[in-house]
């Protein structure tokens, strides 16, 4: 049987508009492009879901959607209740059977696949003009890039797909290097596409963003697995296009990135909208501790909190007071009792992430769409905000241009300086030490951004990756954080995975579901 992807891709888009999220589509399938899209009205409905695609709650808009990078030390989780699948990877135990996966999995393929229906149907679309066309083409090749890009550093080896083909067909995984070729070529073609801005337009892919993914892809590329140091010098040199551009600037207050859209730094963003069926649920409710509940009732869902040592490794500022939830308000009859997150009466004994506490809100207010509370109470929480997924911030290109100038020279650079200073002095902090080395500088850098990002969608976890740094923090973590007799009895002697076999780690597993639908892979080493 041929299923015309196609014509899948449209469903899919009309699905998406009316509510419907239940998206199971298979790749393997045939594209006829000439018999479906004639108007640039007709092909903005696929390009819209394109990107919406990633955004529900069996994507990367739901805590599901991070469940491999749960691997982190910024990240961690409850020790009971229903949160196994995000604790399993917690502990560098994953397995290929773990339900949560299938997010990581799924989201980026469907996205690609609405990408390879764009592309394959744009040259038979009568635009206005060529600018408009390529719009619409740079839009599908940036997000192919970064879907596939997201793949690749999650899962290592993929069939690459850039067309329909037919549903029977089992293309086999292509190695990682493969893939990044395929995601360069896509981001130099976006890069060239893609306008500068889209007036009034948020959340589209730009020129900008297409240099950002760019200077970051090849900072990856520098690190585990692929060590092509050469890329350093071409992720300084498209990094360092996005900073002269002068297109974007910090916002002066650290915590106030979390509780707006669109801001001057957000770079690239998916958007949501309750009021449209899309909201955010990584936000608001899902990181509140369950002891916290509202005057209305509602509690903390505790999918989410930071590690004990990531924590007490913070540096004391600003931004590590915006960050983290250090204090807890356990609600007991009518009232509150603020206790210390350390205090004994708290169920976890964990600080939490304060900066997505409160998801759209004014500046500096803890009255927002996700939670809303005074100094003393909670009055309500809720678990669907329509708070942006910055997957592109400022600071990350202006800390990938510090790191790579300084690796791909003998050391530090002038304005490698400048660009960590420029974030050190919105954090609160004095400027970096100078005359640093080579690789005291890129520890620092990566010291930096693991603050600057903490908690943010992968951030952490790719630069564990990319350095092999697995081994450092299993030594630095906390013996027995969650050893408890009080609550978790079953809990008690937890242990991670240690020794040769972290180096297995690096990768998640192929979904079970994939490897019986694909005979012919082999499933990543050490699953």
């Amino acid at each position: 049987m041929k299923i015309n992807y196609f014509l899948s891709a449209i469903l899919i888009a009309a699905a998406l508009f009316s509510g419907c999220q239940n998206l199971e589509e298979d790749p393997k399938s045939k594209l006829t492009p000439e018999t479906y899209f004639n108007t640039p009205e007709e092909l903005e409905g696929v390009i819209a879901a394109m990107y919406r695609v990633l955004a529900p709650d069996d994507a990367w808009g739901y805590t599901a959607g991070w469940t491999s990078y749960f691997g982190s030390d910024d990240m961690t989780t409850h020790p009971a209740s229903n949160k196994a699948d995000f604790r399993d990877f917690d502990r560098l135990q994953g397995n290929s059977g773990n339900g949560s996966l299938q997010a990581q999995w799924q989201a980026p393929w469907r996205s690609i696949y609405q990408a390879n229906a764009i592309l394959s149907s744009v040259d038979g679309v009568n635009f206005s003009s060529e600018t408009d066309r390529n719009a619409a083409a740079g839009q599908a090749y940036f997000m192919r890039a970064m879907s596939y890009y997201y793949l690749t550093r999650t899962f290592g080896d993929l069939p690459i797909v850039t067309e329909g083909i037919d549903v029977d067909d089992r293309p086999d995984r292509q190695p990682i290097r493969d893939v990044y070729t395929l995601v360069i070529d896509d981001l130099k073609k976006a890069e060239e596409y893609l306008p500068e801005t889209w007036a009034g337009q948020p959340g589209k892919a730009t020129r900008y963003a297409a240099k950002s993914l760019l200077a970051d892809v090849y900072l990856n590329m520098a690190g585990w697995p692929l060590n092509e140091t050469a890329n350093y010098a071409l992720a300084a040199s498209k990094a360092e296009e996005v900073i002269k551009s002068g297109k974007y600037t910090l916002v002066p207050n650290y915590g106030d990135v979390f509780r707006s859209n669109n801001n001057s730094e957000s770079v690239f963003s998916l958007q949501f909208n309750t009021a449209g069926g899309l909201p955010r649920r990584s936000t608001g409710q899902f990181c509140v501790p369950e002891e916290e509940v509202s005057l209305n009732g509602e509690a903390g869902w505790c999918d989410y909190c930071s590690e004990i040592t990531f924590f007490r490794n913070a540096p004391k500022c600003e931004r590590t007071d915006e960050t983290f939830l250090t204090v807890i308000k356990k609600k007991e009859g009518d009232s509150f009792t603020v206790l210390p997150w350390d205090d004994q009466e708290t169920l976890l004994q964990h600080p939490y992430y304060k900066k997505f506490r409160y998801g759209v809100a004014e500046p500096g207010a803890t009255v927002g769409d996700g939670l809303q509370e005074t100094e003393t109470e909670i009055i309500k929480m809720n678990p669907s905000t329509d708070k942006t997924m910055d997957l592109i911030r400022y600071p990350m290109v202006l800390l990938n241009y510090a790191e790579a100038s300084a690796m791909a020279g003998g050391g530090p650079v002038a304005a490698g300086y400048e660009a960590v200073n420029l974030i050190r002095k919105r954090a609160g902090l004095p400027n970096l030490t100078p005359g640093l080395s080579q690789i005291a500088f890129r520890d620092s850098v990566v010291y930096e951004r693991a603050y600057e990002c903490a908690g943010e969608f992968g951030v952490r976890w790719f630069d564990i990756v990319r350095l092999q740094l697995l081994p450092q923090l299993i030594k630095e973590r906390i013996a027995g954080v969650w050893q408890t007799d009080r609550y978790w009895e079953n809990e008690l002697n937890i242990t991670y995975t240690s020794g040769e076999a972290l180096q297995t780690r690096y990768l998640a597993p192929i979904p079970h579901s994939e490897m019986e639908r694909n005979p012919n892979w082999d499933q990543n080493p050490g699953y």
